[in-house]
C-alpha cells in the first residue's frame, strides 16, 4: 500500500530547454509539462515551466483544448477528458503491460513488497503499471508519475540499457556541471549492465530500498524495467532473495514477451 512521498514532488518542474524542442513538438511538450503537474496549473507556472512566450503558449493552447486533450477551468490548465479514453486504450493495448502484470503479481505475492513497471521517456523514468503490497510504503512513484532519469535503482537500470549515444545525451543535460559525478555514473552503470540489475537506498525517496532490473523484447532490445521497492529496514535481512526474485521475474516477462 503506497503513499505518496513529499521527497521529491512530481510539479516541481524544472524549465526546458527549447532550443532541444522543435515548433512541431512544442505542442506535446505543453502537454506533457500539464500531465506531470499532479494538480492544474496557471498560465504563469505553464510559462515558466516551458520558456514559451505567452502568446505562443496561448496558441499551443487552443487545439489541445479543442481536442479534449486539455481543460481549463479558472484560469488553470488540466489534462482533458481525452486523456482518460487515451489511458483507457494504453492500459487495454499495452503489449508490455499486459505481459507483465502477472508476473509482477506473483512477485508481489512472494515477497511481500510493491512492485512497478518503469520505462524511459523523454529523459525520465515513468511508472507504466504498480502492483502494491498490503504492506505500508512511501514512495514518489504511482502509476502514471515520473522522475528524473538519473538517480534511483528504476533509472540506472533503464539508463544502463539504453542505447549509448542516448544515455550519454542524458547524463550530459543534466550533470553538464559535475563531471565528477558523470563519470561516477558511467563507471556504475558498467557494473549494472555486468550484473544485470541496479540496487539503491534512498536516492530517491529517504529510507526506501529498490531493486531493478530490465525486461526486454524478442530483438534482446530493452523495452523496460520492473522495480521491487521496500522500506530499507524491511529489506535489510533478505536483499539476496529480492534481488534474485526480482531479477528471474524480469527474465520471465522478457521470455514472454519474445514469443510475440
Amino acid at each position: 500500500m503506497n503513499e505518496k512521498s513529499t521527497e521529491a514532488p512530481e510539479n516541481s518542474l524544472p524549465a526546458v530547454d527549447l532550443k532541444a524542442t522543435p515548433n512541431s513538438e512544442r505542442p506535446l511538450l505543453v502537454l506533457s509539462v500539464i500531465a506531470r503537474h499532479g494538480k492544474p496549473i496557471t498560465a504563469k507556472e505553464l510559462k515558466e515551466a516551458t520558456n514559451l512566450p505567452q502568446s505562443t503558449l496561448y496558441r499551443l493552447l487552443l487545439p489541445l483544448k479543442k481536442w479534449g486533450l486539455v481543460q481549463e477551468q479558472d484560469n488553470r490548465y488540466a489534462p482533458g477528458p481525452l486523456s482518460v479514453q487515451l489511458a483507457w486504450g494504453f492500459d487495454h493495448t499495452s503489449y508490455l503491460v499486459t505481459n507483465a502484470r502477472a508476473e509482477m503479481e506473483r512477485l508481489v505475492t512472494r515477497c511481500g513488497e510493491s512492485v512497478g513497471l518503469m520505462v524511459a521517456v523523454n529523459n525520465r523514468v515513468m511508472c507504466l503499471d504498480m502492483v502494491e503490497s498490503q504492506q505500508p510504503l512511501r514512495c514518489s512513484f504511482s502509476k502514471g508519475r515520473s522522475q528524473p532519469l538519473l538517480r534511483g535503482a528504476s533509472a540506472k537500470a533503464l539508463l544502463a540499457h539504453l542505447p549509448q549515444p542516448i544515455a550519454d545525451g542524458v547524463i550530459a543535460a543534466q550533470l553538464s556541471a559535475q563531471p565528477k559525478e558523470a563519470q561516477r555514473l558511467h563507471d556504475e552503470l558498467s557494473r549494472i549492465r555486468m550484473q544485470g540489475y541496479a540496487v539503491s537506498e534512498g536516492e530517491v525517496d529517504l529510507g526506501v530500498w529498490g531493486i531493478s532490473a530490465p525486461i526486454f523484447s524478442k530483438s534482446d532490445h530493452m523495452v523496460g524495467a520492473i522495480t521491487l521497492m521496500s522500506p530499507a529496514v524491511r529489506a535489510e535481512d533478505r536483499q539476496p532473495e529480492l534481488v534474485d526474485s526480482t531479477v528471474q521475474a524480469a527474465i520471465a516477462i522478457s521470455e514472454r514477451l519474445k514469443l510475440y
